[in-house]
């Protein structure tokens, strides 16, 4: 058996003295474990850093086999993402994400997104719409996809402001008023047909929007624990967004034309 596919480094752990397990998030093949020998080496220590793009080739005799993986570097970028606490968690966080996927479970338009994530994850504003937003499509491919498009109770498109904690679905202003202390608030930059980009309050919301379909859905159905890292990307970004925000440097409301 054998393929050659582009892929993200997700991960690596020691394997015997000096090879390494590399996890990968490859375009069409989903995440994918295999064995990289002499992956220990001073040659190879910059090339498996989590967040690079590489061309990768496996190789094994049997399909259900872990495998080795022949390396190439694409893009370079882990440098980079060192640079800043909002960067660094947000490597990790995303990993930790697409550990809730079956492996080898093909999801190419999440490769395509975690691509431009990483591109941006120094831009506080930008990285944090992205995150959010690779969280809602990674909901949807686990099965519980939110509908943020019309009302639930009306079937309105405009002045959406709630989400419904039992349905999933987008609530409008007046429709959900009566029961607002009940709903989760629904961030201007994730309604339909919106040009606003994400301010503190409105990013902050769509952390908590997210956080808590995936604690219902994903984590605590499986007994597991959100990890310190999406929560130290989260209170990174904010950070920063807020600091742009006290000096006016936030950027204009995005362009969606």
């Amino acid at each position: 058996m054998q393929w050659t596919d582009e892929a993200i480094l997700l991960g690596v752990r020691r394997h015997g003295e000096t090879s390494v397990i590399a996890e990968m998030m490859t375009r069409s093949r989903g995440r994918h474990l295999g064995m990289v020998r002499s992956g220990r080496s001073r040659t190879m220590q910059p090339v498996l850093q989590p967040g690079n793009r590489l061309e990768v080739t496996w190789r094994a005799r049997l399909d259900e086999h872990l495998g080795e993986y022949r390396i190439e570097p694409l893009v370079l970028r882990a440098g980079r993402l060192m640079e800043s606490a909002t960067a660094v968690y947000g490597v990790q966080a995303l990993a930790a994400l697409l550990r809730l996927l079956p492996e080898r479970d093909p999801h190419p338009h999440l490769f395509e997104a975690l691509d431009v994530i990483l591109d941006h994850l120094e831009e506080p504003a930008t990285a944090g719409e992205l995150f959010v937003r690779f969280e809602l499509a990674l909901l949807n491919d686990l099965g519980f996809g939110l509908d943020l498009e019309e009302c639930a109770a009306t079937g309105a498109r405009f002045d959406l402001a709630y989400v419904s904690p039992k349905s999933g679905r987008a609530v409008s202003r007046e429709a959900g008023a009566p029961w607002a202390d009940k709903m989760l608030a629904l961030p201007d930059f994730l309604t339909p047909g919106t040009n606003r980009a994400a301010d503190p309050d409105s990013l902050a919301a769509a952390f908590r929007l997210t956080s808590y379909f995936l604690d219902r859905h994903v984590y605590v159905p499986r007994g597991l624990e959100p990890g310190a890292a999406r929560e130290g990307f989260c209170q990174a970004a904010l950070k920063t967004l807020r600091s742009l925000d006290a000096t006016g440097a936030l950027a204009a409301p995005k362009n969606t034309a």
